[in-house]
């Protein structure tokens, strides 16, 4: 039954549809974007309390309140509602202006036509199977990642004689230069030829791509696993292997796009199960070794499907279960090419999404063992408004949840700090034309000295009524990668820099660095940025991938011991603790599965085998995440 005051809340719902923001088609400073992040910081810095006044209680009761919806914090409501029934009471609240979290779509109108990019979580893809109940969600969706075959135009930008390339900045190599990168089987010799490197550089990558020395004599397998565990790759290269300086900045970006920090950073161990090269004489045998990263441990892997627009299909795709009439369309090629109606996320339902609501304190109204109630207050439109659910799933980043629940226990709310989050940004551009990569052979271009250290054009993928542009006149967009960090510091304190960095960034400085790289890698191609840049998009994430365990800097994690997001995800009477932090690993399928676990524990449901278990892993040859789509295997190669 619906209440007069509900009927009330659909009518403004119906008026406000036709003139509400559409979010995805919002270009500028996107992601964590201005606004978003203030009232959490000044949690932080214990002020806000100083002025917040007294919260507005309006009188809404749910079964559960979930803070924040990524898509662990829209799984966790799905799973709810499937153990508690489709009535159940569930408002889902984030403090941005769009749902999905990290999974965040960007669009763009160019005559008459709409282009999606992704300005977040990039695919269906992990360094591990997904969990039968991950597996499970995607088939409950909808989603077959056995059509990723036919998807993708794999061929596309190759039958245009068009392939990687490197592109060597002068402040790092003295000279401007795209090289491209050798093919599989191709000679080394033409390609370290035309690259501005030292003759030393040239000398040792040579060797190091060539040659098969053991650079480890005189151990075996384990004894050499552990040694390189313990080192660096930049060390690997210099001490171990005897390279020359030079080489490390040619190498130096190839971790980013996995870990955030470059090789100063990420251990020799890593390095080897990523396949870069000094490790072919080793003779090391295709098994784990102590410490090594998830994304680099040998073992079977995720099937492999993008969307346009990423992982945030799933995200609508989830949404349009909980509140349907905010996401029209029948099926998966329906939901990508729909326009989502945010007018309707907040409407009176079982279910309802709120966004632009940024969550201050969740607590007991009692104690937390007998406690029935959760009561959770936000910040919204310069108030502070309080709800009160039977339940909370706390689906946002674990370095927050200290300041949202200061009741937790000291152990945990260490243990949740411990997550600094991996600073990272996604560019969007959208440009007139393709012609210069085309003129130029590169469809990618990996830049290891520059502001962005990835330049790649658009996946050409056909979903629905969706189709990539195919034509070189036709316009694309191009995605660029960048993630900040401060070499020759911890993996840590390396994020914590690069997150400082990029909330100082303005997008004016990101747009003149854009337009500037392109102009650079692009310009003997015919590109003029004034003409051929249409719009841009930053997709900021000062708190991007959860931080994943590093043999370098995380005792633990090579020496055995106790993992701290297992100490930081415990459930706290009423209250769960969902999202990738939770699992120390940044990927869809731990979000998934956290959620379930989440809920479950709520619930006293059982959790999926290996649901909370971060310990996943997989082998393969070293790819860029662009490149990942890529199945064919083959030797390393830069790019």
């Amino acid at each position: 039954m619906v209440s007069p005051r509900e009927l009330l809340e659909l009518g403004r719902a119906d008026a406000a549809s036709e003139s509400a923001p559409y979010p995805p088609a919002l270009t500028g400073l996107r992601g964590s974007h201005d606004g978003s992040f203030d009232a959490a910081h000044a949690l932080r810095d214990g002020t806000f309390w100083e002025t917040a006044g007294s919260p507005a209680d309006n009188g809404e009761r749910y079964d559960l309140v979930v803070v924040g919806a990524g898509i662990s914090g829209l799984a966790a409501a799905w799973y709810f509602r499937k153990a508690a029934g489709r009535s159940a009471r569930i408002l889902i609240l984030d403090n941005h202006d769009d749902f999905g979290g990290h999974a965040r779509r960007n669009e763009f109108q160019v005559g008459g036509r709409t282009l999606i990019g992704y300005g977040g979580t990039f695919a269906i893809d992990s360094p591990a199977p997904y969990s039968a109940t991950a597996r499970a969600m995607l088939a409950e969706l909808g989603v077959d990642v056995s059509r990723w075959a036919r998807m993708f135009e794999r061929s596309l930008y190759a039958s245009l004689g068009m392939g990687a390339a490197i592109f060597f900045d002068r402040e790092t190599f003295g000279a401007d230069r795209l090289v491209r990168e050798p093919a599989v089987g191709d000679p080394w010799s033409a390609f370290l030829a035309q690259a501005p490197l030292s003759e030393a550089a040239r000398r040792d990558i040579g060797r190091l791509v060539k040659e098969r020395p053991d650079y480890l004599p005189g151990l075996d397998d384990d004894a050499k696993k552990r040694r390189l565990a313990r080192m660096s790759y930049a060390d690997f290269l210099v001490k171990s292997a005897a390279c020359h300086p030079d080489v490390l900045p040619f190498f130096q970006a190839r971790p980013h796009s996995l870990y955030g920090v470059g090789i100063d950073a990420v251990s020799a161990l890593d390095a080897w199960g990523l396949g870069l090269p000094g490790f072919t004489g080793m003779k090391l045998d295709p098994t784990p070794g102590p410490g090594m990263g998830l994304d680099a441990r040998p073992g079977p892997r995720s099937p492999f499907l993008h969307f346009p627009d990423g992982n945030a299909t799933l995200a609508r795709l989830l949404v349009q279960r909980l509140i349907p009439r905010a996401v029209p369309g029948r099926n998966v090629d329906d939901v990508v090419v729909a326009r989502t109606d945010y007018a309707r996320l907040d409407e009176p339902g079982p279910a309802r999404l709120r966004l632009n609501s940024t969550v201050v304190r969740a607590r007991h109204t009692g104690d937390a063992a007998r406690s029935t109630q959760v009561e959770v207050m936000y910040a919204r439109d310069g108030r502070l408004e309080r709800v009160r659910a039977r339940n909370c799933v706390l689906a946002c980043w674990s370095s927050v949840i200290p300041y949202l629940c200061p009741e937790l226990p000291k152990t945990q709310r260490d243990a949740l700090a411990y997550e600094t989050k991996v600073p990272i940004v996604y560019t969007s551009v959208l440009l007139r034309a393709w012609t210069s990569f085309h003129s130029l052979r590169a469809s990618r271009v990996h830049c290891p000295g520059s502001f962005h250290t990835s330049v790649d054009l658009d996946l050409p993928v056909r979903v629905g009524t969706y189709r990539p542009s195919r034509r070189p006149t036709e316009p694309i967009v191009v995605h660029m990668m960048r993630t900040p960090c401060l070499p020759g510091q911890s993996a840590r304190e390396q994020h914590r820099a690069g997150r400082l960095e990029l909330f100082k960034t303005t997008f004016e400085t990101f747009e003149r660095n854009v337009r500037a790289q392109l102009t650079r890698i692009l310009g003997v191609g015919g590109f003029e940025p004034a003409r051929d840049v249409l719009a841009l998009t930053v997709n900021r994430w000062p708190h991007g991938y959860a931080y994943q365990y590093n043999s370098l800097w995380d005792p633990f994690w090579i020496d055995g011991g106790p993992l701290p997001c297992v100490a930081a995800r415990q459930r706290f009477g009423r209250i769960a603790i969902a999202n990738a932090d939770a699992a120390a690993y940044a990927y869809t399928d731990a979000a998934i599965d956290q959620a379930h676990r989440a809920v479950g524990e709520l619930l006293g449901l059982p959790s999926a085998s290996g649901a909370g278990a971060p310990l996943r892993v997989r082998t393969r040859t070293f790819r860029s995440s662009v490149e990942s789509c890529d199945e064919t295997p083959g030797q390393w190669s830069p790019a």
